[in-house]
């Protein structure tokens, strides 16, 4: 699944669209649009500007521009488990580094945008689980996890008593902490995922915040989650890079938890 440093990724992709005429719209895949109906972001969109592009956690969205230069609807997009964004002229290749590591089939295109330059942006998702809609509620989601202080991040992730990956899982504390950033962020820290949330020091939550910004930093430089220290040894009979106790594995807040019983007891 797309974590905050791919969706990054992919809103730097989203800001190379800005700014150009939009020609023509193809939201024929009426799931992933829902709810609107075929035509509907077409009619919204066409003959309009994308003119910023902006992230909070693992949702993205930009705002435009009518035909008239008054504002337009937000157009929001979220890439579900498998989305991705590719932005490429009509008969061309991406543009450098972006994304040209696999062909796309046909069946998995959800949605498109053709510019009047003939360059277009297109989403392409094997599981059909993204989402395009118009003016996204971003209400419910917290803070944008490379954005949060160091003090809201102590208050939110601190309150209450469920397990610490449980919390920084939950969007409406933190926003864009995927299940492997917070494994990551966990091991760099050396705090262990199932311990209750109330039982953290002052010291504990500004060293998981330092853990998380680093975390964070490091997997947008390098091009996704995956990227991590410890992403590589998530498997049975590997070991701790820093330790070498063998890694652990079970299941905390529902989710498919690795840790090290050494360091993170």
């Amino acid at each position: 699944m797309p974590e905050l440093p791919e969706v990054e990724l992919a809103r730097q992709v989203l800001a190379g669209a800005l700014g150009r005429k939009i020609r023509e719209v193809d939201d024929h895949d009426d799931w992933v649009c829902r709810p609107h109906a075929p035509g509907d972001i077409a009619t919204a969109l066409r003959g309009g500007r994308l003119t910023e592009a902006h992230r909070r956690g693992k949702t993205l969205w930009c705002e435009t521009e009518g035909g008239d230069g008054q504002p337009g609807p937000n157009l929001g997009l979220h890439l579900g488990m498998a989305g991705q964004l590719r932005f490429a002229g009509e008969s061309g290749p991406p543009g450098p580094q972006r994304f040209r590591d696999r062909a796309e089939k046909a069946e998995w295109f959800r949605f498109g945008i053709t510019f009047a330059d003939g360059e277009q942006l297109r989403l392409f998702d094997t599981r059909r689980l993204s989402r395009v809609r118009l003016d996204p509620d971003l209400d419910a989601l917290g803070p944008d996890a490379g954005e949060i202080s160091r003090r809201d991040f102590g208050e939110r992730v601190g309150r209450g008593r469920a397990p610490l990956k449980a919390r920084l899982l939950d969007q409406s504390v933190v926003a864009g902490i995927g299940n492997l950033l917070a494994d990551e962020t966990l091991w760099q820290a050396a705090l262990s995922p199932a311990r209750p949330v109330n039982e953290l020091t002052g010291d504990d939550l500004a060293n998981l915040h330092k853990a998380l910004r680093k975390a964070l930093r490091a997997a947008i430089r390098h091009g996704g989650v995956h990227t991590g220290e410890i992403i590589g040894h998530r498997r049975a009979g590997d070991h701790c890079p820093r330790c070498g106790a063998e890694m652990r594995h079970g299941t905390v807040g529902g989710r498919s938890t690795w840790w090290c019983p050494a360091e993170q007891a």
